[in-house]
């Protein structure tokens, strides 16, 4: 434990005196090394360069990014990166100290992008109020092209969409009939994607950040599912949550896997447009 604790403490410090020298500088033959705080980020990263860079990304697919913290793995990996790419300290609150020590021509702070925000989220009893914007942007299509847009500039790579128009269309006319449903989900995190496909923002037992909500607003969430067409419970495999089996056998929902973090996506140059494809198609899931 001492040892481990020593070791961070000499990456940080390396970081901190900008002395690490990264994978491109000690092989200058070598790709370039992005490495990104999620697996969402590293699917975007992925799609927008291709086989022009090497992707790794820091937090297993598992976990929850709201309470990660960084290993030492992980700080050798950012040591060594060319372009480190996260969203930000609101959402990533224990990476802040060490992301801060990064230049900002090898740190891409998504959430400081000129991205889509959505405009239909109810703020709940217990908001975390240190995330005033909604930090799941990987979710909206056009902030995912907008993200590769900027990364590919960041390598002076040519700029291509990572999911064309014509796919996304189709993919919003798959979702065209259900506009009068809604669903309910672990935490408050699908307001990009409801957004970008302009179905009804759902319901929530959790906070952006999955936190609990408080008793009020239990009881506004329970009296809202009564009043609202609620379709399905979604249930996502980084969490196990009591309150959704509860609450899907008490209103009789069924329970609906959907996976936000890209748990099962395989990281390619389509990894993007796939894990967007498959998000809509568990949407349809619960509708139908």
């Amino acid at each position: 434990m001492i040892i481990k604790k020593i070791q961070h403490n000499i990456i940080a410090g390396l970081l901190l005196l900008g002395v690490t020298a990264t994978a491109a500088q000690l092989q200058p033959d070598a790709k370039p090394l992005i490495v990104t705080s999620i697996k969402p980020l590293a699917i975007i990263a992925k799609s927008a360069v291709g086989d022009a860079a090497d992707v790794q990304y820091l937090m297993p697919a598992s976990q929850s990014p709201h309470d990660f913290t960084l290993p030492v793995s992980a700080l050798k990996k950012i040591a060594a990166a060319d372009l480190v790419i996260w969203i930000g300290a609101g959402f990533e609150t224990r990476s802040a100290k060490t992301m801060a020590k990064l230049s900002n021509d090898k740190l891409l702070t998504t959430i400081d992008l000129p991205l889509a925000q959505p405009q239909n989220q109810e703020p709940s009893e217990n908001d975390d109020h240190s995330m005033e914007v909604d930090p799941h942007l990987w979710l909206n299509p056009d902030n995912g092209n907008k993200i590769a847009a900027e990364i590919q500039a960041r390598l002076g790579l040519p700029l291509k969409e990572i999911i064309n128009r014509q796919h996304l269309s189709r993919l919003k006319s798959e979702l065209a009939a259900i506009d009068d449903k809604t669903y309910l989900s672990h935490h408050q995190a699908y307001a990009h994607f409801a957004a970008a496909f302009d179905l009804k923002p759902g319901l929530s037992i959790r906070n952006a950040s999955g936190g609990a909500q408080g008793a009020k607003t239990q009881y506004r969430l329970r009296s809202s599912i009564e009043k609202t067409n609620v379709s399905c419970v979604f249930v996502e495999p980084q969490y196990q949550d009591k309150d959704a089996a509860i609450i899907a056998a008490e209103y009789d929902l069924p329970m609906v896997p959907l996976d936000p973090q890209g748990l099962s996506q395989t990281i390619s140059d389509r990894a993007y447009s796939e894990f967007i494809g498959t998000l809509v198609a568990q949407f349809k899931a619960c509708f139908q």
